[in-house]
């Protein structure tokens, strides 16, 4: 009798947890051991984590444990962190020292993030965005508005916050802060005109890509909370004291959010993977070039849009979609049968603009304001659906009116 197959998921993002979810009904627990190794023992949904990191969701409600999701009766589960991929071997080794093999590797990693070169990002900008990264975030911002009546002249720079990158994770980040920032100024005794908060971009648009009229929308009703946007502005470097643009401007502030980017997970390039930008550009059916066993998804991929010739964007969309297809492939490889091509279904993309605002785009509509933000939490609500059916919908929702 011929033994299981080892099938390996590295990280529980997006696309290890749908693939995990999704293996377990291609296959029987009788044909193949599947096991899914994560540093943490819970799954956080990196595209809410804007709003704890402003202070407008409990950090709690963005994560869930691993084992009330995944079936641990089917699927064995290592909380450790993956060091290295031995390509050749069929081997992973892990932080703690140990070693587990594999017939069958799904990389889904996730992301870090991409400085670009700037000095200073790791040593002065807040960057990590995680679970524990918000919650610093929100922790050191209630405290600038809490020191800020105890503090002597010159004290401006304890309340101007300077978030690094308008693409999503900026523009959803100072949407909530911005939204807050009233709150916090009654609730602290501070006159508002003393916040002052900027979003610096080198490119010369904000949320590049994204339809120039939804732009315009979001850029004007952030302005109007008081958002100062610097477009077209690279930073030449962040300092003990704020952030140093190209130009030679210098803005002063106690709290600068990094937020231009990502690059694939260094594991991708400590393993040797050919890669730009800790990203591998794959195969149709998502295995990494010249490894028939290795799936490589999410953030650590690389696809080109064959219109555009630009990579597609690494968002949760098309994590989720990639991991049910290699779940199908995953089958298919273990069964002798044909593998399917991965074809990217972009149903939407919506940008959270704080409060009831938002802005987005649902296959050929433009979204506006309140419309937008319904679609954004039933979007959010659909991944809970896919991950978890109705309990975990019912339990970690957002009501979307």
């Amino acid at each position: 009798m011929a033994t299981k197959p080892n099938i390996l998921i590295l990280g529980a993002g997006y696309g290890g947890m749908v693939t995990a979810t999704k293996i377990t009904k291609e296959l029987g627990h009788n044909e193949a051991n599947v096991t899914l190794i994560s540093k943490h023992d819970y799954h956080y949904q990196t595209t809410w984590l804007h709003e704890p990191a402003a202070g407008t969701l409990h950090h709690d409600r963005t994560r869930m444990k691993i084992n009330d999701v995944v079936d641990i009766n089917k699927i064995n589960f290592i909380q450790d962190e993956v060091v290295e991929i031995h390509r050749e071997e069929n081997k992973v080794s892990l932080k703690n020292g140990g070693q587990v093999e594999f017939d069958y590797l799904v990389t889904a990693l996730g992301a870090v993030p991409e400085t670009f070169g700037v000095p200073g990002v790791f040593d002065y900008a807040f960057n990590k965005w995680t679970v524990n990264g918000v919650r610093e975030i929100k922790e050191h911002i209630e405290y600038m508005f809490a020191k800020y009546n105890n503090e002597p002249e010159p004290k401006d720079h304890l309340l101007t916050f300077v978030v690094a990158g308008a693409g999503f994770t900026g523009i959803e980040f100072i949407g909530e802060l911005s939204e807050r920032v009233p709150e916090l100024c009654k609730e602290y005794d501070i006159p508002k005109n003393k916040v002052k908060m900027y979003v610096i971009e080198a490119a010369p648009t904000a949320l590049p890509g994204f339809d120039p009229e939804l732009v315009e929308y979001a850029m004007n009703l952030l302005e109007n909370r008081g958002v100062e946007f610097k477009i077209n502005t690279p930073i030449s470097e962040v300092t003990e004291n704020g952030v140093v643009l190209k130009d030679g401007e210098e803005i002063k502030s106690a709290t600068v959010v990094w937020a231009t980017g990502v690059r694939g997970n260094p594991v991708i390039e400590n393993s040797g993977f050919e890669n730009m930008r800790g990203r591998v550009k794959v195969d149709p059916d998502l295995r990494a070039p010249g490894h028939d066993n290795i799936f490589i998804i999410g953030d650590c991929s690389l696809m080109i849009n064959e219109e555009t010739e630009r990579p597609y964007p690494p968002t949760a969309q098309i994590a989720m979609q990639q991991a049910e297809t290699v779940a199908k492939n995953l089958k298919a490889l273990v069964k002798g049968e044909k593998l399917q091509e991965f074809k990217p279904d972009i149903k939407g993309t919506v940008a959270s603009l704080g409060g009831k605002e938002a802005i987005g785009v649902v296959g050929n509509k433009k979204l506006f304001g309140t419309s937008a933000n319904f679609m954004k939490k039933m979007i959010d609500n659909r991944y809970l659906w896919i991950l978890g059916g109705a309990g975990l919908t019912l339990k970690k929702g957002k009501n979307p009116f």
